[in-house]
């Protein structure tokens, strides 16, 4: 278990870094550089995340930087971003997320891959007129506040609902996360990146409680929620 210290932030090398593994995504490369990668990125990233648990609330998962392989095509053994999240959150099941890549510093937050019944309920309250129309101005406030609305989308509308309803951009979502990135240069070796994570949350916490509050978590057990 990794100790946690107080952020300062992430090393000089830390995109250099994972710049080198797009180049050389080896066992090889990730052996003869883990030394440069534990110190510049997967501690610093662990700091952040446990000090920022302590202002948000939450447990701490620093995920793996090795991918898993077996059912992909693409056999590279390690991902090119390091992540980890605050979860077991009080009074909301929404998760923190945080991302280090060679672009960067991705902070964001949402209800990440809806199961069924969040999504039945999500579209019933996008498909409402008073909560869809406050959903809208959320996330124009949210975008106007700098942030990205995302989320991977339907090609269309889901059935039951016309296509060329008022918000079918928002009914195609099965996702929704509001995030933004801190591109990578000073920023991320000092205390201005934990400033921007804490930041990011905060702004998008309106999206946050309406979805808390219009969806909630699932019911359905986890093993159960592969089909959306």
């Amino acid at each position: 278990m990794l100790e946690a210290t107080t952020f300062s932030g992430f090393g000089r090398d830390a995109t250099a870094w994972v710049t080198g593994l797009a180049a050389d995504n080896s066992k090889a490369y990730f052996d003869r550089t883990r030394s440069k990668y534990e110190a510049s990125i997967r501690d610093p990233l662990n700091a952040l995340l446990h000090e920022l648990a302590g202002e948000f609330g939450g447990q701490v998962k620093l995920f793996r930087q090795n991918r898993d392989i077996r059912f992909s095509k693409n056999k590279s053994p390690y991902k090119l971003n390091t992540y980890g999240i605050i979860f077991d959150r009080p009074k909301t099941p929404t998760g923190l997320y945080v991302s280090i890549s060679a672009q960067g510093l991705y902070a964001g937050t949402g209800y990440y891959q809806m199961a069924r019944d969040q999504l039945d309920r999500y579209r019933a309250a996008v498909g409402d007129e008073k909560n869809g129309k406050r959903l809208e101005r959320i996330v124009a406030d949210v975008t106007a506040d700098g942030l990205d609305v995302v989320g991977e989308k339907l090609k269309t509308v889901p059935r039951g609902y016309a296509r060329d309803h008022a918000r079918a951009d928002l009914l195609a979502h099965k996702d929704l996360i509001a995030g933004a990135m801190l591109p990578a240069g000073r920023a991320l070796a000092d205390r201005r990146a934990y400033d921007f994570a804490a930041k990011t949350w905060r702004a998008a916490e309106p999206l946050v409680k309406w979805l808390d509050s219009r969806v909630g978590k699932s019911t359905i057990p986890a093993q159960e929620r592969s089909r959306r």
